[in-house]
């Protein structure tokens, strides 16, 4: 047969490892994977330069589009465009900042209805379990959505509520009961109340306003619930390394628990934040150098599931506009065109390989959420594939970066690795689609 395309690459991450392969590819799917010079017809042929590697592109989880409601902090347009260009090619929504929530069926319509016409990359949707709509998860499951997020502590924005404990252990009833997935920002408030006097410019004064006791506790408390309901549960963002044993623990008792952490937590550190850095502010905060290698350490032995970029931009104003004060500063790090090439720098630096990096940014994300067509180069997945040079060296400069506001925690940071090409389903200039849960 004549494919549509056959891509060649001296290096191709496959799941048995890096190896010479041409990929051939119609009807937007990967239908062989051959030897690099196998015999094999196509409308459009395509051979890798010598320093590229041909990878699966990532699936970042947890991205914060905002649109509709906030859309000058970002929006489907700039975010997807972000994330084709940093060799993302699937990315999950949260249910907030945007207005209205993604909390009622009526809202995901909404946003489905805006994303449709601008979306550069495929996009699927989380729903938000909040105080309001308990008792009612079900109706967003049957529409598609991956599972609810919630928030045991303040959230920041009004419209999305926290849940305490009894409405979390309703919600994890709740959602057990037709085997969805509870995805969750770990903080105690209490903990948080009582440490939040005396913040100001300087970052340790941040840092100590949302100590490790404040994640292990509410991580304590969500692994209780599981033990008790059986629910699904996924801890968002994991920053304190005080908190692995306990998820380790969890995961040897059997429960089906998760845990994901960020590009920012594994490539900043406390001790190299500036007096007045808002930029770096986010809940939970980066914490120690040494915090840092734990958290790759637990990466490395599944401790921690993969990294999502948890990219939750805002206005230069809300960011950066307070003087400095890490207390008024928009908690959030703007990294979703970077983050793969941040999680390989960090990866590269400690000797981890090409292989350890794609499996943490594309098939394990992947294989987590239910896209089982996505996230691995074989026969039968989707063709969403990047040409990326690992060894490409490059500056951050968040001015010329696709997010809508020019403000990154990375913005100067010197990173290697660059997406060169992205084809999603076999095309360099196709939109991506919108997805719903498998």
């Amino acid at each position: 047969m004549t494919h549509h395309l056959v891509i060649r690459a001296a290096r191709a991450a496959l799941p048995s490892g890096e190896a010479p392969a041409a990929v051939a590819i119609s009807g937007g799917r990967i239908v062989a994977v051959e030897p690099f010079d196998a015999a094999l017809d196509a409308h459009v042929e395509v051979t890798l330069a010598p320093d590229e590697v041909l990878i699966p592109g990532a699936v970042d989880t947890h991205v914060h589009v905002n649109e509709p409601g906030r859309t000058e902090w970002e929006g489907f347009d700039s975010a997807t465009r972000a994330a084709r260009a940093g060799g993302v090619t699937t990315l999950i929504d949260m249910p907030l900042n945007s207005i209205p929530p993604t909390t009622t069926v009526a809202a995901l319509d909404v946003k489905r209805s805006v994303a449709a016409a601008k979306s550069h990359v495929n996009v699927g949707f989380w729903g938000g379990a909040v105080p309001e709509n308990l008792g009612a998860l079900r109706g967003l499951w049957d529409a598609g959505v991956f599972g609810f997020k919630c928030f045991l502590a303040p959230s920041g924005v009004d419209e999305f509520g926290h849940l305490d404990r009894a409405r979390l252990r309703a919600a994890m009833e709740e959602i057990a009961g037709f085997g969805g997935r509870l995805i969750v920002h770990a903080e105690d408030p209490e903990v948080l109340d009582a440490h939040a006097d005396g913040i100001g410019r300087d970052y340790d004064s941040f840092v100590a306003s949302r100590p490790d006791a404040a994640e292990t506790g509410a991580i304590r408390a969500v692994i209780d619930g599981v033990r008790a309901t059986g629910v699904r549960a996924h801890i968002l963002h994991l920053s304190s390394a005080a908190a692995l044993p306990l998820v380790r623990a969890a995961k040897a008792e059997g429960l089906p628990l998760t845990a994901e952490t960020c590009p920012h937590y594994l490539t900043f550190d406390a001790e190299h934040i500036p007096a007045g850095g808002t930029q770096f502010k986010c809940c939970p905060p980066i914490r120690s150098a040494a915090n840092r290698e734990l958290l790759w350490a637990a990466l490395a032995d599944g401790t921690i599931d993969f990294v999502a970029s948890d990219h939750s931009p805002a206005t230069a104003d809300l960011k950066l506009g307070h003087g400095g004060d890490f207390g008024l500063a928009w908690g959030g790090i703007a990294g979703l065109q970077v983050s793969l090439a941040a999680v390989w720098t960090g990866a590269r630096a400690r000797g981890f390989s090409l292989d350890d990096a794609v499996a943490w940014t594309s098939a394990r994300p992947a294989a987590w959420a239910g896209l089982g067509s996505k996230g691995a180069i074989e026969a039968g997945r989707d063709a969403d594939l990047v040409a990326f040079a690992p060894e490409e060296r490059f500056a951050v400069h968040a001015s010329e970066l696709a997010h809508k506001n020019p403000v990154s925690a990375f913005d100067g940071a010197s990173l290697v690795g660059r997406a060169r090409r992205v084809w999603i389903a076999g095309s360099e200039t196709a939109d991506g689609v919108l997805l719903a849960r498998p």
